[in-house]
């Protein structure tokens, strides 16, 4: 895993490797999902035995995987957004395109403070209480790796949101105007 490279060819932080690594773990839990799911209907077809507890399992990972691989879509550049207006704004002033992206960035980090400060005491309810999903005497599954597992989520989303911010921020303070010229031969039109 040290050979791991951005695709810039950039060595990885040890943040980057984190990030990628929550990526990773959730890629696996869909496909644990997937392969519980396939067991599940096909134990229903042939054997007429349905697996207990698989709809509270797939309810509870949803929001577990996608806390998991958001904050590599951030700092990959691959979070929906619509930026057509920042692609056009770009071509001219480059320097007011990246510090308008670096305020979105700050807002998106301010979004997930947000969010963290409203999911801790959850998280901590959710230990102190041992709340769990499911029918007792059928199948119960614990809540709080979950809650845990978001609230990690939205940390690392909110450091990449600030990480993002203060590039795009260091990228405005460097722009030299940006000619028209999109092959970056250092020809200025």
């Amino acid at each position: 895993m040290s050979n791991l490279a951005t695709e810039a060819g950039e060595r990885l932080t040890p943040l980057d490797r984190l990030i990628v690594g929550m990526n990773a773990l959730g890629s696996v839990w869909i496909l644990l999902l997937v392969l519980l799911v396939t067991t599940d209907a096909m134990s229903r077809s042939f054997l007429s035995l349905p697996i207990a507890g698989v709809t509270e399992i797939i309810q509870i990972s949803i929001v577990g995987i996608v806390f998991l691989q958001l904050a590599d879509a951030i700092r990959t550049g691959r979070l929906t957004r619509a930026d057509s207006f920042l692609t056009l704004l770009r071509v001219r002033h480059a320097a007011m395109t990246h510090r308008i992206e670096s305020g979105f960035f700050l807002l998106g980090a301010i979004y997930m403070a947000l969010g963290l400060w409203a999911a801790t005491p959850l998280l901590m309810e959710a230990i102190r209480r041992k709340h769990y999903l499911g029918n007792e005497g059928v199948f119960t599954v614990i809540v709080w790796p979950v809650k845990a597992v978001l609230a990690l989520g939205l940390l690392m989303c909110m450091i990449e949101f600030l990480r993002q911010a203060r590039n795009s921020w260091r990228q405005a303070t460097s722009s030299a105007p940006v000619s028209s010229d999109h092959n970056n031969t250092g020809h200025r039109a």
